[in-house]
């Protein structure tokens, strides 16, 4: 008798345990450093507890009777600040801005339930209708002025995107987000910071299913901002080895969006480029230099019609300058589908002349 009364004695124990451990916040592990990854609590899924006032500005808020809602969770809100439910009282205000079409107003009512509430059931709610407030401006929605649609909101938009990637760093959303800025820059025209913002989320998410996209979009963005063959012809080398890492890793992307053909395309820009250099060597009593240009240019890209006119250039040069040029370093490995990644370097470098 005495072991089964023991027995039933640690059962019993067990049970009351068991009990109040499914009471208990559930357990979580987080990372504080020198390899250590201490147990916490993480906050409770369960419904809050019901308040009268709440539940009425909840009804009003689904009503659609969203300035009556807002002045009454204001209201609670102030007298009820050191409130277990204040953070329900803010997510139900920033709903009835937001539904209101303040949503610039909805957005700061969310920031302060997560900067003072940051372990509430409701962070990660509040997160994603920062995400849609950004994104509705992103696609034209407008800001209110005297309770009227009124102006664009496109720079706090992006400045509230940046605001959620610092809340929620290496999520999901705050990869959303990122990708969202570029998208936008890119659809704006306004390549070089869609380039800059591509660029970042490639080095920030290397592995998302995104990212043969934005290789590609990114791609896009470098070559729109080759302005001419008077100009820098970086953004089209940039553009062409990035376009030749898509061909090379996502074959089928790469015919569906023919890509070949538009490295073709930028070949024959640097093709142009180098030659307009050539040609402005010459003008500039410069023959050396234009020896050097024509000759590389033959041989880097002889597939265009500025590479097949460029050796009969070369002879109506003076023989002492072509025998002074250097050959150019263009490996014979380069064919004319692959031609090089560099233009030549000739000192004294060409200057575009006012026009």
């Amino acid at each position: 008798m005495g072991k089964a009364a023991g027995f039933v004695a640690a059962a019993g124990m067990l049970l009351l345990v068991s009990a109040r451990s499914a009471h208990a916040d559930p357990k979580t592990w987080e990372f504080a450093g020198g390899g250590q990854w201490p147990q916490v609590a993480t906050p409770s899924t369960a419904p809050a507890t019901p308040d009268p006032t709440l539940d009425r500005v909840e009804q009003l808020v689904k009503e659609n009777q969203n300035k009556s809602a807002a002045k009454l969770g204001i209201d609670w809100f102030l007298a009820h600040k050191g409130s277990g439910q204040a953070d329900r009282a803010l997510f139900l205000i920033a709903q009835a801005w937001y539904q209101y079409g303040d949503r610039v107003k909805s957005f700061y009512y969310l920031d302060e339930l997560m900067d003072e509430h940051p372990d509430s059931r409701l962070y990660g709610a509040a997160l994603d209708k920062q995400y849609q407030i950004a994104n509705d401006y992103l696609a034209g929605y407008k800001r209110r002025f005297l309770g009227f649609p009124a102006f664009h909101a496109y720079d706090e938009a992006i400045e509230m995107l940046y605001r959620i990637q610092q809340r929620s760093p290496g999520s999901q959303l705050a990869e959303k987000a990122l990708l969202r800025t570029a998208n936008y820059y890119f659809s704006d025209q306004q390549y070089d910071f869609a380039a800059d913002t591509y660029a970042a989320f490639m080095r920030t998410y290397p592995r998302s299913p995104q990212t043969p996209r934005v290789k590609l979009r990114y791609a896009y963005s470098m070559y729109a901002q080759f302005r001419g063959p008077r100009f820098d012809a970086a953004p089209v080398i940039d553009a062409r080895e990035q376009l030749r890492e898509v061909i090379a890793q996502y074959p089928q992307m790469a015919a569906e969006e023919n890509l070949p053909d538009l490295v073709t395309q930028l070949d024959r820009n640097l093709a142009r480029k180098l030659y307009w250099t050539a040609d402005f060597y010459r003008r500039t009593k410069e023959p050396v230099g234009a020896a050097y240009t024509y000759r590389y240019l033959a041989k880097a890209y002889p597939q265009t019609p500025e590479g097949r006119r460029a050796a009969g250039l070369m002879a109506k040069l003076p023989e002492w300058a072509v025998a002074a040029a250097p050959a150019p370093a263009v490996s014979a490995a380069y064919a004319p589908s692959s031609p090089p990644l560099e233009a030549p370097r000739i000192s004294p470098q060409p200057k575009v002349r006012p026009q």
